[in-house]
């Protein structure tokens, strides 16, 4: 591995609430576009997770295994202020439909004004993943739809038990 203080670094930032497959498929493309990227869980005492913090980390560290630069942590705060104690170069965000994309615009300027060194990288989501987030995830599963191929095998597990009470081997 390079050199840290000369690697590319990226921070992909996020609740991951579960984690779902198009969360995973910006993962993997993202961890083809940096030495490290750093999957950054935000700690928002804001919202009522169904996870812990801990839980999702859990969860995120064993979806990602297999790729040796990726890694998993926590922040809170401002993430352009994590970002630069990471020493990342860039932020990558997901855009599925026009109304991320507005959002997504206006944090990126912000964190532009903020720290004008670390860079807003935006990747177009997968086709197949395009629709896909973890509160819809979380919708369908209460009301007893099926979300396999929507999330990991193990986070479906780890969902069916928390929102359905069911033990799945």
């Amino acid at each position: 591995m390079p050199d840290r203080r000369t690697s590319l670094v990226a921070i992909y930032p996020g609740s991951f609430d579960p984690i779902t497959n198009g969360h995973l498929d910006m993962i993997e493309r993202g961890s083809h576009l940096a030495d490290r990227l750093i999957v950054a869980i935000l700690r928002n005492m804001n919202k009522q997770p169904l996870f812990s913090v801990e839980e999702r980390m859990d969860m995120l560290r064993e979806v990602v295994a297999p790729y040796a630069n990726v890694e998993v942590d926590t922040f809170h705060g401002l993430l352009v202020d994590y970002a630069a104690e990471k020493r990342a170069t860039y932020i990558l965000r997901g855009i599925r439909a026009i109304s991320d994309y507005e959002y997504e615009l206006q944090m990126a300027l912000m964190n532009r004004r903020l720290r004008p060194e670390i860079e807003t990288v935006f990747m177009m989501a997968g086709e197949a993943y395009s629709f896909i987030s973890s509160m819809l995830v979380k919708q369908i599963i209460q009301l007893g739809g099926n979300i396999s191929g929507l999330v990991p095998p193990t986070v479906e597990t780890h969902l069916k038990r928390r929102i359905l009470g069911q033990d799945i081997e």
